[in-house]
């Protein structure tokens, strides 16, 4: 295990060292984003249909080992007086809009990372600790992971958390796209439990076939989007709505990646002040180091 920390340690210095040298730092932590698979999955999500019986909330919480309480106690309105947001303790939320043209039946919309096929999160981390899977997914590796937050900056959804009130081993917290239950086959927990079928699974381009279709059959039902199709490159979850996005906090994105923003970003940070970046790198593998040195102390007890 020691040579495994001097050698993520290294590794850690080693993006400093191409800095200096001129070398992208991402050439040898982030992925490339040209790999993603035609077969990646995906999750259309029709608001129109959603009941709000957060239900997924539920599943969620259950399928990541989180205390999520007795079931029935989700159909509690009153958690939709107020906008909710992700947090460590909850991965997706439902929040709840008025309907003027229907009164009788609000928008529920779902919340949770969006997987997006070009994350910014991936450009952003300078150890490596989030990737974009091939089946899209997009994961956070706890082991590289050094604190920074800048995963927190860069994402456009505002999605991931971190765990300011644990002063050992905090992590950063998000929807992982129940990845360890779709390697075995199954439906990611949220799909699995939607009782009205809301949220429909499936390979990503098989889905914006689904919903062209819906807002072709349904022209009166549907704004006439599928926002995430194009949105920042496009994600892997994708959205059918009967009223503009904006009007239900979906944030206003162009059509290009978010990576692009945040690296160049980054780029003119290594540029220009090489040695702040040369100092929070050090403190950072000092910080990696730390961490592991607690997680084995706390297994020994």
């Amino acid at each position: 295990m020691g040579d495994l920390n001097r050698r993520n340690f290294l590794k850690t210095l080693g993006v400093v060292g191409a800095t200096v040298s001129g070398i992208p730092a991402k050439k040898l932590l982030a992925q490339s984003h040209a790999d993603l698979s035609e077969d990646r999955m995906g999750v259309l999500v029709d608001t129109t249909v959603c009941i709000g019986c957060r239900r997924c909330e539920w599943a969620c919480k259950t399928a990541h080992d989180i205390p999520a309480g007795d079931i029935e106690s989700y159909s509690d309105e009153s958690v939709f007086n107020k906008m909710r947001r992700p947090a460590n303790d909850s991965y997706t939320v439902v929040n709840r809009y008025n309907n003027q043209e229907n009164p009788n039946k609000p928008v529920n919309v779902k919340v949770q990372c969006m997987h997006c096929d070009q994350p910014a999160c991936v450009s952003a981390c300078i150890v490596g600790a989030f990737s974009k899977k091939e089946n899209g997914s997009v994961v956070w590796d706890g082991s590289m992971c050094i604190g920074c937050r800048y995963c927190m900056v860069a994402c456009p959804f505002q999605v991931p958390t971190f765990e300011y009130d644990k002063a050992i081993q905090p992590n950063i917290n998000k929807c992982d796209f129940c990845i360890e239950r779709t390697k075995d086959g199954l439906l990611p927990g949220c799909v699995e439990i939607c009782p009205v079928e809301a949220l429909t699974y499936g390979k990503r381009r098989n889905l914006i076939e689904v919903a062209e279709k819906r807002m072709e059959l349904y022209p009166g039902r549907y704004n006439n989007k599928i926002y995430g199709f194009t949105e920042v490159g496009g994600t892997s979850w994708m959205y059918l709505a009967s009223k503009d996005f904006e009007e239900l906090d979906f944030p206003k994105l162009g059509d290009k990646p978010a990576p692009g923003v945040s690296e160049s970003i980054q780029h003119g940070i290594f540029a220009y002040f090489v040695p702040p970046i040369a100092l929070y790198a050090l403190l950072g593998g000092i910080m990696w180091i730390a961490k592991n040195k607690d997680s084995k102390e706390e297994g020994k007890k």
